[in-house]
């Protein structure tokens, strides 16, 4: 059986001794190659997760392999979080430079890669998120969504197997959100990178491959977002909502209507009703 990309192990953390828990027993395997989205209200312990995937904090129960390395064992520490790289809510906590292209080589050198090495590994990195044309530009005066693809520029650049996003289109406006959930997209689709999402929109769940959902530090749902968004009253007694689409199909069939409850994108819903109307 081949080994998870990511694998949390009946992980417990706590912000300090005898205080409440964050994480409560919490397992859930990522496979190579794989997009999952991470929901839950505010407080559900998912940003507690994504720090925990890369090591910025250790379980205080259970363990956490990235790539097989426990993230508890310190000669790990450099190599995990070379391979999993974090993308924040904040795109300006992440610039560090003046200069696009000064910005992405920032990984590079805290790696010790030659200067004669960098400029090609940043232009892949920058041409990989369509940003090759800013690279002599100053980051201040990007958009939040180029600042974001930066950020992830600066990832990639580090040549990771993994990207966990935190809630990385949080501050952005739409055509912003949209442009770094097609860049996380595309890397998985084209370059095979594990993705983990971690988001509160959930249209941008539904584009995903797999969706896992945490309450109060739990996993409480784990599967396609066809699976999980056509149960409609559970998800939202974890305080959640569905993608718009799934909504609207829900209320068509509690109005005895014959929709599909899973219908999760416009054209699915323009189908439904075109169907509706033919049997009318």
């Amino acid at each position: 059986m081949t080994q998870p990309h990511l694998s949390l192990q009946n992980v417990t953390y706590t912000y300090e001794e005898n205080g409440p828990e964050a994480v409560s027993d919490f397992s859930l395997d990522v496979g190579r190659g794989e997009f999952v989205a991470l929901l839950g209200h505010n407080g559900s312990g998912k940003s507690t997760v994504a720090k925990l995937l890369n090591g910025l904090y250790t379980p205080t129960g259970g363990n956490v392999l990235v790539a097989g390395m426990d993230t508890q064992d310190s000669q790990y520490t450099w190599e995990i979080r070379k391979r999993c790289g974090m993308v924040f809510q904040n795109p300006d906590n992440q610039i560090v430079a003046t200069v696009v292209r000064e910005d992405v080589a920032f990984g590079l050198e805290n790696l010790g890669v030659p200067s004669e090495d960098m400029p090609a590994i940043i232009d892949r990195a920058l041409s990989a998120v369509n940003m090759a044309d800013f690279a002599d530009r100053a980051p201040h005066m990007l958009s939040g969504g180029q600042k974001q693809r930066i950020a992830i520029a600066g990832i990639l650049a580090m040549q990771p197997e993994i990207i966990v996003l935190d809630e990385a289109t949080a501050m952005l406006d739409p055509s912003g959100r949209e442009e770094v959930l097609e860049t996380a997209l595309r890397l998985n689709r084209e370059q095979g990178i594990t993705v983990v999402w971690i988001t509160h929109f959930m249209e941008e769940a539904a584009r995903s491959s797999r969706v896992a959902v945490m309450y109060k530090g739990k996993l409480v749902m784990d599967g396609t977002p066809r699976e999980v968004f056509s149960q409609v009253d559970l998800v939202r007694e974890y305080r959640l909502d569905v993608p718009p689409m799934t909504r609207l199909a829900h209320m068509l069939r509690e109005r005895g209507l014959d929709v599909r409850p899973d219908a999760l994108t416009i054209p699915e819903m323009r189908q439904e009703v075109k169907r509706l109307a033919h049997h009318a």
